[in-house]
């Protein structure tokens, strides 16, 4: 068996609302439909992982409740793997408040609670698991310090780690340089450059993944939803991946599911242009789906995306030459 992937990170429960808007400040609205997900971007990102076939070990906590049970619950039912999935005594389980769109935009609160307990001491205990690991995801929804702690250890152990820097905020530069693959959406990229929100376009994202990549990642990819995803490789490779054309239902997990995809692509051996567009055909197909852990696609349902993508570019440029 390979070495797994391991994720360490948050493990929520989502509350989505759906509507044809997201309210105003101030504002009540009718909604249209009310569910509840299993969510976190670690958790996420782990099940996600685990769709795609290959081997996924989870690093969290959640609270002494019955949300908690049910999210550890839901995570084995997905076949990832939840020994270190740790109880914290006495907090709730993570809550995330989602409202959708109609267009399958969203805005969300994080209530942290037991994340916020997953520190250093707990990364310590499993630190056999974390050795074992054929690359490491995280975020930023767990305590900064045990980001911190990870990506030291990553470097320590000479283990790729793949951050993806949401919720959004600037970043130390001990942990930027201990970082393998930073994945950034456009509003985080926006913050890590003190760029104005909606100033990253096509046209300036090279110059920007350039600056970040001075920050001291060894790789950035910078997602850009439905405008695709810009690639600054460590080998000098610079190139826009295009996304795929879906109709988005919920983009809640888009971003962690294409994280998980880019991770397994590498892993995997594919060459990193192959490996993000792996990742962007997990993250469209995630879009499609309502939800967070319950979009991920499985590994088959990606490469008959992928294939037919591929069929789309050759029947154009058969097209081309005549």
């Amino acid at each position: 068996m390979p070495s797994p992937i391991v994720v360490v990170g948050s493990i929520n429960l989502d509350l989505v609302c759906a509507g044809k808007r997201i309210p105003a400040p101030g504002e009540t609205l009718i909604g249209d439909t009310f569910q509840t997900f299993h969510g976190g971007k670690g958790a996420s990102q782990a099940v996600a992982v685990a769709r795609l076939g290959y081997p996924v070990h989870m690093i969290g906590k959640v609270g002494d409740d019955d949300f908690g049970d049910r999210l550890r619950r839901g995570l084995r039912e997905a076949k990832v793997g939840i020994r270190g999935v740790a109880i914290a005594k006495g907090v709730s389980s993570g809550v995330a408040l989602i409202t959708v769109d109609a267009t399958g935009q969203n805005s969300i609160t994080v209530i942290p609670g037991a994340n916020d307990r997953l520190l250093p001491r707990d990364l310590e205990k499993n630190l056999p698991q974390l050795r074992s690991a054929a690359m490491l995801l995280t975020q930023l929804e767990i305590p900064m310090e045990t980001v911190d702690y990870l990506c030291a250890t990553a470097r320590r152990f000479n283990i790729p780690i793949m951050l993806d820097p949401a919720p959004a905020r600037s970043l130390s530069r001990k942990v930027l340089r201990n970082t393998t693959w930073l994945t950034p959406n456009e509003t985080e990229a926006s913050t890590l450059c003190d760029l104005p929100p909606g100033d990253l376009t096509p046209a300036n994202v090279g110059s920007v993944a350039e600056l970040i990549l001075s920050t001291g990642p060894s790789n950035v990819i910078v997602k850009m939803g439905s405008r695709g995803a810009f690639i600054a490789g460590a080998d000098g490779l610079r190139r826009m991946i295009p996304a795929f054309k879906i109709k988005a239902v919920d983009s809640t997990a888009a971003g962690d599911a294409f994280n998980a995809g880019l991770a397994v692509g590498l892993v995997r051996g594919m060459s990193l242009a192959a490996a993000v567009r792996y990742g962007a055909a997990t993250g469209a197909l995630s879009a499609t789906r309502a939800g967070a852990q319950t979009s991920m696609p499985s590994g088959r349902e990606v490469s008959r995306l992928l294939e037919a993508g591929s069929k789309s570019v050759r029947a154009r440029g058969s097209k081309s030459r005549s």
